[in-house]
């Protein structure tokens, strides 16, 4: 496998990467720093992981954060970027567009099945990433 990291802390996804090449060949890992809140970064994103390793087979869709004071930030981490995400690996991905298909995994929590108390924004966007995924899944 390849596995192309995304990550605003840079210090963390040097880390990562670090950690795989250790126990796989260095070629076969990037590390691309990006803030999946901005969509340019994202879409450059996508398209370093097909300049380098030429495809794209699965998108995992794993950002989030649990802030209730920065409500906004914690919409746009947790769902917002789980939508774009999805949307562009779909795109790239398409046959039509010289993927081959794909898989895409998008990460929830329990608090996307249940109340939790005094987290009101992150259990929504939990929520909307279980309602967003299960919906893509039948379209």
């Amino acid at each position: 496998a390849q596995v192309a990291l995304l990550d605003r802390n840079s210090e963390a996804g040097q880390e990562s990467k670090a950690a795989l090449d250790e126990q796989f060949e260095a070629q076969r890992t990037v590390f691309i720093p990006c803030d999946v809140t901005d969509p340019e970064q994202l879409r450059g994103a996508f398209k370093k992981v097909i300049e380098h390793f030429g495809r794209l087979d699965i998108v995992v869709n794993n950002a989030g954060v649990n802030n209730e004071k920065d409500w906004e930030s914690t919409i746009q981490i947790n769902l917002t970027s789980v939508i774009r995400g999805t949307y562009l690996g779909l795109e790239y991905m398409r046959k039509g567009n010289g993927g081959d298909g794909g898989v895409i995994i998008n990460i929830s929590s329990l608090a996307g099945l249940m109340p939790a108390a005094f987290q009101p924004v992150y259990c929504a966007t939990k929520h909307g990433v279980i309602g967003f995924t299960r919906s893509i899944a039948v379209s």
